[in-house]
């Protein structure tokens, strides 16, 4: 089973990277780029074919390691 996950910046958290990419458009003439923000994402393969076991193994990644919960939000895909 495929999972795709998307790792973000919870709203509220300054995003110093989106900032600059943001102003960087901008320089480059793209005046209409707003409130752009930065994530991570990650795709990996699990042997588990049963959806109930391998979300909670995804959950399990994403809150030990691949998400800062604190300051960052995530959500998955399986297929």
């Amino acid at each position: 089973m495929k999972a795709k996950i998307h790792v973000t910046l919870k709203q509220g958290i300054l995003d110093p990277q989106g900032k600059a990419i943001e102003h960087a458009l901008d320089s480059l003439g793209f005046k209409h780029a707003a409130n752009v923000r930065v994530g991570k994402y990650v795709e990996l393969d699990l042997p588990e074919q049963d959806k109930v076991k391998a979300e909670a193994e995804v959950k399990q990644m994403c809150e030990k390691l691949l998400a800062n919960t604190i300051i960052e939000e995530y959500r998955y895909e399986l297929g």
